[in-house]
C-alpha cells in the first residue's frame, strides 16, 4: 500500500466514524449527562411510558455520544432509559453521535425543553447551562474570526429553539440564584415566578432570613413586597427587621385563614406528604362528613 493510499484509508475511517449509527445497548452502560437539570420523575407519565415499552419497546432512539475513557453518556432520552430499567428491557435503541461538551449541552437543553410539564428551576439551570456553552463557542470562535458573542448576540441565540422570549429566560436564569429551599417553593407554587425573580437578588443570608419569616408568618411575599425587598437590599438597608415588617403588611388581595395546628393533623398523614394533598383530603373528608349528617337528619 502506498503512502497515498493511507492517506485515503486514515480519511476514509474518519469519515465512517463521524457517521452517526444506532445501536443497541444496555440502559445500565449509559452514564447520565453531567449535572443534568430536568429531573427524572416516577409519575403518572412514567408509568405510561414503562407500559408503552412494555407492550411496544422503545420506539424513538436516546441519543449518546461515546466517551473518551469507553462507553457511552446519555444526551437526550433520560426518562426513556428510565423507563426501560423499570420494564426490565436489557436493550434500547441509541443513536451514537460525536459531539463537544458545549454541543452536546446545547443539544440537551434543546431536546428536553420540548416536554410539557418542566418545572421552574429545570428550566432555570438549563438555560443557564446552554448559555454558558454558548459563550464559550463564542470565545473559541473569537480566536480565528471576529468576535460572534455579545451580550445581545448570546441572548438571541439562547431564545433559539426555545419556549420563551429572551427577556423570560433571563428571569429564569435569576432563579439559579435563589438557596435551594427557596427555590423548591416555587417548583412548588407556593412563591410566584415574578417575585421569585426579584427575590433572587437579595444575598443568601437575607433570603435565609425571609425563609424563616416566611416560615413563622405562614405567608409569601407578593410581587410588590418582593420588589421592596429588592431596593431596600440593593440600598443596603434590608435587616431582619424590616424583612418581618414588609412580610407582616396586609395584601390587598388577603383573605381571612383559617389555621389547624400541624401537629393535630400529623398523625393522619405520612411524613413528606404534600400540603395540597393535605389539604384536598381534609376536604374530601368534610364533605363526606356533611353527606352523612344529611342522610341521619332525613331517617329521624
Amino acid at each position: 500500500m502506498t503512502p497515498l493510499d493511507d492517506l485515503f484509508s486514515t480519511d476514509e475511517s474518519r469519515a465512517e466514524a463521524q457517521l452517526e449509527k444506532v445501536i443497541k445497548l444496555n440502559p445500565a452502560e449509559i452514564s447520565d449527562f453531567p449535572n443534568h437539570p430536568f429531573k427524572v420523575r416516577q409519575d403518572d407519565d412514567m408509568a405510561e411510558m414503562v407500559e408503552s415499552i412494555k407492550k411496544y419497546g422503545v420506539l424513538v432512539p436516546a441519543l449518546v455520544r461515546p466517551k473518551e475513557d469507553g462507553g457511552y453518556e446519555m444526551v437526550a432520552g433520560h426518562r426513556r432509559k428510565f423507563a426501560a430499567s423499570l420494564a426490565g428491557v436489557s436493550k434500547i435503541p441509541c443513536i451514537v453521535r460525536s459531539l463537544t461538551d458545549d454541543e452536546a449541552t446545547i443539544v440537551m437543553v434543546d431536546s428536553n425543553l420540548q416536554r410539557e410539564k418542566i418545572l421552574p428551576s429545570e428550566k432555570a439551570f438549563a438555560y443557564k447551562m446552554k448559555l454558558e456553552a454558548i459563550k464559550r463557542q463564542g470565545q473559541r470562535n473569537d480566536l480565528t474570526s471576529r468576535p460572534l458573542d455579545t451580550k445581545s448576540r448570546s441572548d438571541e441565540q439562547l431564545a433559539q429553539n426555545a419556549p420563551d422570549s429572551a427577556r423570560q429566560i433571563q428571569r429564569y436564569i435569576r432563579l439559579t440564584e435563589l438557596i435551594p429551599p427557596v427555590l423548591q417553593m416555587v417548583d412548588d407554587g407556593k412563591i410566584a415566578f415574578r417575585p421569585a425573580v426579584e427575590l433572587s437578588y437579595l444575598s443568601k443570608e437575607q433570603q435565609q432570613t425571609l425563609l424563616e419569616t416566611m416560615e413563622c408568618e405562614d405567608c409569601t411575599p407578593s410581587l410588590a413586597q418582593a420588589i421592596k425587598m429588592k431596593e431596600f437590599s440593593k440600598d443596603g438597608k434590608l435587616t431582619d427587621e424590616v424583612i418581618l415588617s414588609i412580610m407582616q403588611e396586609e395584601k390587598p388581595n388577603q383573605r381571612e385563614q383559617f389555621k389547624i395546628p400541624k401537629e393535630r393533623i400529623s398523625k393522619y398523614f405520612a411524613p413528606g406528604t404534600p400540603v395540597q394533598k393535605i389539604e384536598d383530603t381534609i376536604i374530601k373528608a368534610l364533605e363526606l362528613y356533611r353527606k352523612r349528617e344529611r342522610q341521619r337528619d332525613m331517617e329521624r
